[in-house]
């Protein structure tokens, strides 16, 4: 199967993603959206990534643009560095997926492509649209420094007398993560560092990586462990003891933090970000695409408006201004990690006691691996719902925004949905405590099992 775009990005086998399709999609990007007559480009740390970097980068210069060389660093550093410099920029990640898959996120000078530009670079490749040739320069820069000193200025002095692990695994975010909490006076201890890749997915932590992370908490005496799927946009934090601290809980609380009045996040998401006071929540599609796009409707209505998004992977973007942090328009997992770190410390609070002072309302979220989207998708078209769930509850409501999310009398959700990144099917549930969250989502993965595999 070819090269697909996804919830964000072009995704495909590392086998597929040959240099004439690399060449072809990032031509189509130039020749269909705005790049101010440069591109950076960055990679995460897959073995397939340097490659598949230097033809980005060739394509780039054929086609008489400049192109900035960035190497191994976060996406959203490397988002950071082209939109201050007014340029595009190109990802080359598979983020949480398996080394044998790697893939392509495209920025225009403004942020992350909206999915009308993912038609437009479709549509322009299938025609077979190139820039006029040309012979543009290479430049090499260091974008990292910006990224640290953003939130180090902002945040100085936040962590200090906290103990922090660092599960370093393979993210390309993992020395910046470490520079940034030293630099806020916490005392870091790196863990668990591999220098092969290893799929870190921040939405569904496997059960041999929660053991490990409450191991580290209760032999090092941690106030957390810290850590980023593979490009550094999605954060994965566990308190104290071990537990995993879900993306969307540290969405609000980053939020929260931060002053938002408007939050934006997909129907993945936690319902408790309509209980804690915000003015406005607004639920999307699942992907940061649909998330910005919220985002920019609402500042191009008001421009002072507190808007920020963020998604049930933890990903945060900031829409506006706060604590001296500039806004930055796509998916970050540095600052959802050091927000509600800093939330705790400063009111004196362990980060457990902050997650347990919210309204009672847990998530957890697993899936079900090597799933045909094509597949999934008619498996939902054809599945009854009341029939499906009889035995766990009564249905009181029913949303196909995003693939199947049932609502049931006691408050229970439960989300399933095919990925738009791999060939996974996701499963989610919600309840009022973290057990029975977690053992919905086990019925349901073990269900989808069943009846797909």
């Amino acid at each position: 199967m070819a090269p697909k775009f996804g919830t964000s990005g072009l995704r495909g086998l590392v086998t597929e993603l040959t240099d004439e399709v690399v060449q072809g999609h990032v031509a189509a990007f130039l020749t269909a959206c705005p790049h101010g007559g440069r591109v950076f480009v960055g990679r995460d740390l897959r073995p397939s990534s340097p490659g598949i970097a230097a033809t980005v980068i060739r394509t780039i210069r054929a086609a008489g643009l400049e192109a900035v060389e960035c190497g191994a660093l976060p996406t959203p550093a490397l988002a950071q560095a082209a939109m201050a410099a007014g340029g595009a920029a190109v990802m080359v990640t598979g983020s949480h997926i398996p080394a044998d898959r790697n893939g392509l996120k495209f920025y225009v000078p403004g942020g992350e492509i909206t999915k009308a530009d993912e038609a437009r670079i479709l549509a322009a490749h299938e025609a077979g649209q190139t820039p006029a040739p040309g012979d543009g320069p290479l430049i090499k820069a260091d974008a990292l420094a910006a990224y640290a000193d953003r939130l180090a200025d902002a945040f100085e002095g936040a962590l200090t007398g906290l103990t922090i692990g660092i599960y370093r695994h393979s993210s390309v975010a993992r020395d910046v993560i470490e520079d940034v909490l030293t630099r806020l006076g916490a005392e870091t201890l790196p863990l668990g560092h591999s220098d092969s890749f290893i799929p870190v997915d921040t939405e569904a932590v496997d059960p041999d990586t929660r053991k490990m992370l409450a191991g580290w908490c209760a032999e090092h005496r941690l106030d957390a462990v810290v850590s980023t799927d593979g490009d550094g946009d999605r954060p994965m934090v566990a308190d104290g003891s071990g537990r995993i601290v879900p993306g969307d809980v540290l969405g609000v609380l980053t939020a929260q933090y931060l002053g938002a009045r408007i939050v934006i996040t997909p129907v993945s998401s936690n319902d408790m970000v309509n209980r804690v006071g915000f003015d406005r929540v607004e639920m999307t599609k699942i992907g940061s695409p649909f998330v910005i796009a919220a985002m920019e409707a609402i500042l191009a209505a008001d421009a002072q408006a507190k808007v920020v998004g963020f998604e049930a992977n933890g990903g945060f973007l900031l829409g506006f201004e706060a604590q001296g942090l500039a806004p930055l328009m796509t998916r970050d997992g540095l600052l959802p990690i050091v927000a509600p770190l800093a939330a705790a410390r400063a009111e004196g609070r362990t980060l457990a006691d902050l997650v347990a002072a919210l309204p009672a309302c847990h998530t957890a979220a697993d899936r079900v691996q090597g799933i045909d989207r094509d597949r999934a998708a008619d498996f939902l078209a054809r599945l009854d719902p009341d029939a499906f769930f009889a035995d766990t509850g009564e249905i009181v409501g029913i949303d196909r925004t995003d693939g199947l999310r049932v609502s049931l009398t006691d408050g229970r959700v439960v989300h399933l949905r095919a990925s738009g990144n791999a060939p996974e099917f996701r499963i989610y549930a919600q309840a009022a405590d973290p057990d029975a969250a977690e053992a919905l989502v086990a019925t349901y993965r073990d269900r989808v099992a069943a009846r797909m595999l």
